[in-house]
């Protein structure tokens, strides 16, 4: 069995952020990047439990340069055996997604995992993309995924309650919390990643559909106005000429 899990790379959720050249491009200076959560704790490490479950070889794709090779590294070193790197940089999701289906179409995978979302642009498109394009079946945001044989039962949330699904493999799954637990990395891990292969793939020719006109950062938060408790009266002033309801 072959599993591909999509791999991103993001900003620390402390990073300050910044834009450059007329707020058209994400200024990466002094920046900590990290794997996407969504695609670590939750599709990685589904994909590592089945490995260890069945026997699943694991690989692992990312689009960028070769600054993204210490996040790939990082996901082997949590237990994928294969990662490769399509040499391209590209913020529009279909680009991205054809060039995760080129190389799954050549490999041949019995799953394909992806994290739900981003936590960067909060894109959730490049799962079902990559579906549409090997014409496989998708589910999105996956809560739980069983397998037996062939034939996945997948739990996802919706409103008011909780959908199953059945389907044969292949397929491809967007997972979400309740997949699997978050792991870290350990020493034996880290050192075996350091001469697992990683295969630098040129891009095959593809479109890309979108483009950034520009980034706005959100207004600065205004202060805080305290109110003293007995004056009741100027609370009451301030909620209606100045609160808003959220």
């Amino acid at each position: 069995m072959k599993i591909l899990v999509c791999i991103s790379k993001t900003p620390d959720t402390t990073a300050k952020i910044a834009f450059t050249d007329n707020n058209t491009k994400f200024n990466e200076a002094g920046v900590q990047f990290i794997i996407n959560p969504y695609d670590e704790w939750y599709a990685l490490v589904r994909a590592l439990e089945l490995k260890e479950a069945v026997g699943a070889d694991v690989h692992l794709i990312t689009v960028g340069g070769a600054d993204n090779d210490p996040i790939i590294r990082k996901a082997l070193a949590l237990g994928g055996d294969h990662a490769y790197r399509i040499n391209a940089s590209s913020g529009d999701s279909f680009y991205i997604a054809s060039q995760i289906a080129a190389h799954a179409k050549e490999q041949q995978y019995d799953l394909i995992f992806t994290g739900k979302e981003t936590i960067d642009y909060n894109g959730s498109g490049i799962g079902g993309m990559v579906a549409e394009l090997l014409e496989l079946p998708y589910v999105s945001i996956a809560a739980k995924f069983d397998l037996s044989g062939t034939k996945a039962t997948i739990n996802r949330e919706i409103e008011g309650g909780e959908e199953v699904c059945e389907v044969e493999l292949p397929v491809v799954v967007s997972c979400q919390k309740g997949m699997a637990e978050a792991r870290i990395p350990n020493m034996r891990g880290i050192m075996a990643a350091k001469t697992k292969p990683l295969t630098v793939v040129e891009p095959v020719a593809a479109d890309s559909l979108t483009s950034v006109v520009s980034f706005e950062l959100p207004p600065a938060k205004s202060g805080v106005k305290l109110i003293n408790a007995d004056n009741v009266d100027e609370l009451v002033k301030l909620l209606h000429e100045e609160a808003k309801v959220i």
